[in-house]
C-alpha cells in the first residue's frame, strides 16, 4: 500500500524538492502551502506522515502539530517538523513530533527520517 504524507510548508521550493524526492521513492504526497489549506483538506483523508515547517505565513507549525497530537484520529501518526529558526530542544518540548530537521537539511537525511518514522508506525 502506498504511504501518503502531508507535508505543510511555505516556500514553494522546498515544497517542489520535497515533493519530487517523496516520489521518486513511491510515496503519495500532499501539499499544503499554509494552514488554512492544510485545514480545508484534511478530512478526506489521514496520512500515514505529517512534515511540518513552523514559520508559517498564517500560524505556527509548532500550534498545528499540538493540534495533531490531540485529536484522536490523528495523534498516533508520526510528525516531522523542520525549521531553520527554532531550536530542537524547544519544539520537542513545545509539541512533541517524532523528530526534527533542521534547515537547510540534506536530502539524504529527511528521506531517512521519514521513511525510519514510517516504518516504525
Amino acid at each position: 500500500m502506498i504511504k501518503q504524507i502531508y507535508v505543510v510548508e511555505d516556500d514553494q521550493d522546498i515544497r517542489q524538492i520535497i515533493e519530487i524526492i517523496l516520489e521518486d521513492e513511491g510515496y503519495k504526497v500532499r501539499l499544503f502551502p499554509d494552514i488554512s489549506s492544510f485545514h480545508a483538506a484534511k478530512a478526506d483523508t489521514i496520512p500515514d506522515l505529517y512534515l511540518l515547517d513552523v514559520m508559517l505565513p498564517d500560524g505556527n507549525g509548532l500550534d498545528l502539530c499540538k493540534e495533531i497530537r490531540t485529536s484522536q484520529q490523528t495523534k498516533d501518526i508520526p510528525i516531522i517538523v523542520m525549521s531553520a529558526h527554532a531550536r530542537e530542544e524547544a519544539i520537542f518540548k513545545q509539541c512533541n513530533p517524532n523528530d526534527f530537521i533542521s534547515k537547510p537539511f540534506d536530502l539524504n537525511d529527511i528521506l531517512f527520517k521519514i521513511k525510519k518514522q514510517i516504518m516504525l508506525h
